[in-house]
């Protein structure tokens, strides 16, 4: 078991985690509050951790890493596609105007919800829905990023990028890769692999919303 201040010190600044912002939102965002109570003990160990029914809490390095990877901007507006149990939208939070997150899982989306409320977060929109139709009346967005892997990105979250803005993804085909995509144009984009990850697979239903 380590501490918070361990797990910044080893586990991110004695990596490759070099922005202030993301050190800072990383210190601020207590993780032992978005685990299981059982689980508390190990909350800042480096790795991910089951919240329940094969569900994970993302690994802090790769929560910092995608955050710093982003570039964002205090002013940014950003689409989470993922809640999970809240925690890399907490962390978000932390870095940017607004973030808007959409949970596929209801129980999750639930938890999301109910974690972010307890840790006082006020700037988390969440919703219950398809993170494969984004949030267009929300759109578009500064930066998007998706918490489960997928083959292909959809069309519609594209769509709901800004010109200039980034996107991240893991991308799976034979395996996950973490990908970076930066708009140019609206239908002009520029892709960069980053580094390989594990990530659930994105799943998709017709259910409506419950916004």
């Amino acid at each position: 078991m380590i501490t918070k201040e361990e797990m910044i010190r080893h586990h991110l600044q004695g990596r490759d985690i070099r922005d202030p912002e993301v050190i800072r939102a990383m210190e601020e965002v207590d993780r032992k509050a978005f685990v299981p109570e059982e689980l508390k003990p190990y909350a800042y160990e480096d790795g991910p951790l089951p919240i329940g029914r094969g569900q994970t809490i993302s690994q802090p390095y790769i929560v910092a890493y995608m955050a710093q990877h982003l570039d964002l901007k205090k002013e940014d507006v950003i689409l989470e596609i993922g809640s999970g149990c809240g925690y890399n939208a907490a962390v978000l939070s932390r870095l940017v105007t607004k973030v808007y997150s959409i949970e596929i899982i209801k129980w999750l989306a639930e938890l999301a919800r109910t974690n972010l409320e307890k840790a006082g977060i006020k700037n988390v929109c969440t919703r219950y829905g398809d993170g494969h139709k984004g949030w267009p009346e929300k759109a578009p967005f500064d930066k998007i990023i998706l918490t489960a892997s997928t083959p292909n990105i959809p069309e519609s979250l594209k769509e709901q990028l800004k010109i200039s803005g980034r996107l991240m993804a893991p991308v799976s085909n034979s395996y996950q890769n973490l990908v970076i995509m930066e708009k140019k144009e609206q239908d002009e984009f520029c892709m960069k692999e980053l580094i390989p990850v594990r990530f659930v697979p994105m799943t998709q239903e017709t259910e409506s919303w419950d916004g």
